[in-house]
């Protein structure tokens, strides 16, 4: 006899869908998801080969070494932050410790689809403020007056993807005196090649979040590791929310390399600036607008002819992102390296003609 499936909440049966298009990537020139294009550095690899042994993999993780490394690193202490296994779970984290259903939270659009996501997977009603539809610029004005004594949460990346365009550290503490109620996450995932933080504010402004992330500039976006930093209190609330085991060994072993080798980091984002100049002069060249951009990405207007170029791109071997879905006619690439780029303008100026 078949019985009756169990019925979803109301809040999953109203979401769409999020499927990132993420098959079919290996052999190709990746500047499509703002990953580090060579790979993190050879210190990961070397670390992990030296000291992860069977008997690790066979107990749960251990992250007291990782703490206290990162603790320093970041110049905080090591109860003012979190491992998180990578931006998404500190999203998620954040929401189900402070956002009730029916609760506000805003975001802004466009932005990473996971902000809405986990706010909706929480019950929460989600308020929309829109990027300026022709500069692109940060909607500071919009965003203050969307804030209510309702808002639980505002979710925000500095600077913001897909635009790439960032805000000033002025008008994020705009944003946390106007929405003294809610927890204001800044994600700055994106942050190495901005060199904008609100991080140093953690003790001043009790209602900010920082987010960080291992998955773009130290190249480990496989492993899922980033942190989640706030006041201690607020990492005492969130710890209890948050799953003990999320971040697995390799993951916390691979931070630990990653940030001693800060040579690798600095000569990659030396690479990545100089490319995305690259970049903009070849668009400009071909006569294709661009936005201005803080992070390792470029945003750029092709119009009705966007989708069939990104296509004839992915088959020359070169994947870029599609974003028409939410600003008509525009597609993203990464910026890699000097090399990577002049294959991309390349390939695109046979295109477009």
């Amino acid at each position: 006899m078949i019985r009756d499936m169990p019925e979803p909440r109301e809040a999953v049966r109203k979401m769409a869908p999020y499927s990132p298009p993420s098959a079919g990537r290996e052999g190709k020139l990746r500047l499509d998801f703002n990953e580090n294009t060579v790979g993190c550095s050879p210190a990961v690899v070397e670390f992990l080969r030296e000291h992860l042994t069977a008997s690790q993999l066979s107990i749960y993780p251990e992250y007291v070494d990782a703490i206290h490394e990162l603790a320093a690193f970041f110049a905080v202490d090591e109860d003012e932050f979190t491992l998180t296994n990578g931006t998404d779970e500190a999203i998620q984290v954040l929401v189900n410790t402070f956002v009730d259903d029916g609760d506000e939270v805003i975001v802004l659009k466009p932005s990473y689809a996971m902000y809405r996501f986990y706010a909706e997977v929480a019950g929460a009603s989600v308020r929309d403020v829109d990027y300026d539809s022709v500069t692109l610029a940060f909607p500071l004005e919009e965003l203050l007056g969307a804030i209510t004594e309702r808002t639980r949460a505002v979710l925000i990346a500095n600077p913001n993807n897909p635009t790439g365009t960032a805000i000033d550290l002025e008008g994020v503490r705009r944003i946390l005196v106007a929405a003294a109620n809610a927890a204001v996450l800044i994600d700055e995932a994106y942050f190495e090649f901005s060199e904008i933080t609100a991080l140093p504010w953690i003790r001043e402004y009790s209602n900010l979040f920082v987010s960080r992330t291992f998955s773009k500039v130290y190249g480990m976006a496989a492993m899922r590791c980033g942190c989640l930093f706030s006041g201690a209190r607020n990492i005492a609330w969130l710890k209890k929310a948050q799953s003990p085991y999320s971040v697995n060994t390799l993951a916390a072993l691979a931070a630990r390399a990653a940030i001693r080798d800060r040579a690798y980091v600095e000569n990659y984002v030396d690479e990545v600036l100089a490319a995305r100049a690259l970049a903009y002069d070849g668009l400009h060249r071909l006569g294709i607008k661009t936005y201005p951009s803080e992070a390792n990405f470029i945003l750029f207007q092709l119009g009705e002819r966007a989708i069939p170029i990104r296509d004839a791109l992915r088959d020359r071997g070169v994947l870029v992102r599609d974003r028409t879905y939410e600003i008509p006619g525009c597609v993203r690439v990464t910026i890699g390296t000097r090399a990577q780029i002049g294959r991309f303008l390349e390939e695109l100026q046979k295109l477009w003609k």
